[in-house]
C-alpha cells in the first residue's frame, strides 16, 4: 500500500516536471470522465466477485476439515459396541491419524501444498480395522454399516482438503486483476492530475485501497498456507487429548 501511494506521487511529480507550459489542468474531456467511472465501476465489481470467490473457498475448505473430524470423532464414539481388543486398536489409530494431521500434516500444507503420505497410510490402517471386523452379535452388526459410512465420509474430506490446499484463483484471473489495477490508476493520470496535496491524497488512498483489496484477495488465496487461513482447532476440540 506504501509503494503504491510512493508511484502515484512520484509519477505526479515527473508529469508535472515535463509537462508542457501551456498544458490546461482542467481541460479534461467528458468522454474521458465518463470512462474512467465506468472503469472504476467494472473493475470494483471484478474485484468484489473476486473477494467473494476466495472467501467461499476458504470457507468450503474449513467445512472439510470440520467434517473430516466429525467423522472421526463419530467413528471414535460408535466403536465402543465393540470388543475391548477391537475398540481400543480403532481409537488408537484414529488418535494417531488426528496428532499426524495436527502436528505434520498441517506444517506441510502449509508449506508444500500437499497432504503427506503417512496420513493417508493411517487413514487406510482405520479402513482396515473398521472394515475387517466381522460382528458377533446383532448390535454390532447394527452399528457396523454406520461404521463403515463414516470412514468414508473421512476419506472424502480428506480428499476435498486435498483439492483445497492449493491457490483457488487460475493465473489468467490474477492477470486481469493486475492489469485492471494498472489501468484503472493510469486513468486517474489521464484527468490530468496535478500535484496539488488534495489530489495526491486521493490518489495516493485510491491506489492503495486497490493494492489492499489485491492483498486481501492473495492472503485467502491459498486457505492452509496465508495469513487467515482455514484452522486445525476442528481437531483439538473433538480430540482433546491430542496437543496441537
Amino acid at each position: 500500500m506504501v509503494a503504491a501511494c510512493a508511484v502515484v506521487v512520484v509519477i505526479t511529480f515527473v508529469r508535472e516536471r515535463t509537462a508542457s507550459e501551456d498544458e490546461d489542468p482542467g481541460d479534461t474531456p467528458d468522454v474521458i470522465e465518463y470512462m474512467t467511472m465506468w472503469i472504476g465501476v467494472v473493475y470494483a465489481i471484478v474485484l468484489g466477485l473476486a473477494i467473494a470467490g476466495v472467501w467461499e473457498a476458504r470457507s468450503a475448505a474449513q467445512d472439510h476439515v470440520q467434517a473430516e473430524a466429525q467423522a472421526l470423532h463419530e467413528i471414535s464414539e460408535r466403536v465402543r459396541v465393540y470388543p475391548p481388543a477391537e475398540r481400543d486398536r480403532v481409537r488408537a489409530d484414529v488418535e494417531a491419524y488426528v496428532s499426524q494431521v495436527v502436528n505434520v500434516e498441517w506444517k506441510t500444507m502449509a508449506d508444500h501444498e500437499e497432504l503427506t503420505q503417512r496420513g493417508t497410510d493411517l487413514l487406510q490402517r482405520i479402513r482396515a480395522d473398521v472394515t475387517d471386523y466381522r460382528p458377533t452379535t446383532d448390535f454390532q452388526a447394527q452399528a457396523y454399516q454406520p461404521l463403515v459410512d463414516q470412514v468414508t465420509a473421512a476419506d472424502s474430506a480428506r480428499n476435498a482438503r486435498s483439492d483445497s490446499t492449493g491457490a483457488t484463483m487460475p493465473s489468467v484471473v490474477w492477470f486481469g486483476l493486475l492489469a485492471g489495477a494498472v489501468i484503472t490508476i493510469g486513468m486517474v493520470f489521464a484527468l490530468q492530475i496535478r500535484r496539488t496535496a488534495r489530489e495526491l491524497i486521493l490518489a495516493g488512498l485510491f491506489s492503495a485501497l486497490i493494492a489492499f483489496l489485491l492483498f486481501l484477495i492473495w492472503d485467502f488465496d491459498s486457505p492452509y498456507s496465508r495469513g487467515i487461513t482455514a484452522s486445525a482447532q476442528p481437531f483439538l476440540n473433538l480430540f482433546p487429548g491430542i496437543k496441537g
